[in-house]
């Protein structure tokens, strides 16, 4: 999947492989429908969302989706902190930045 941008907007490049027969019944749907491939893909990519976003259980499993997410990346802070042994791991680098900053600066007035 590649991402690129095009007339202000990001979007993604998906390949999929489809059977010769579906590809086939695709095609020539499209071709009566008078639209490329790409946007009969679209379609079928925005009706497919929509009509998983109308079931009646999509809304809790996407709540548990995100409370999942929020987990893994709660795990993942904490990983990171424990790296720099701070509850902020940019606040070492800062300080020794700063300090460091300070020497180049003193020495240079010298």
């Amino acid at each position: 999947m590649t991402t690129e941008t095009r007339n202000g907007g990001s979007v993604k490049t998906l390949g999929i492989k489809v059977p010769d027969a579906l590809h086939a019944q695709f095609a020539l749907v499209a071709q009566l429908g008078g639209i490329s491939l790409g946007d009969a893909a679209i379609r079928a990519v925005e009706l497919y969302v929509t009509t998983k976003k109308a079931e009646p259980d999509f809304a809790a499993r996407a709540k548990a989706a995100l409370e999942a997410i929020a987990r893994e990346a709660a795990a993942r802070r904490g990983a990171i902190q424990g790296l720099f042994g701070t509850e902020d791991p940019t606040a070492e680098s800062t300080a020794e930045t700063t300090t460091s900053t300070r020497r180049r600066s003193d020495e240079a007035s010298k």
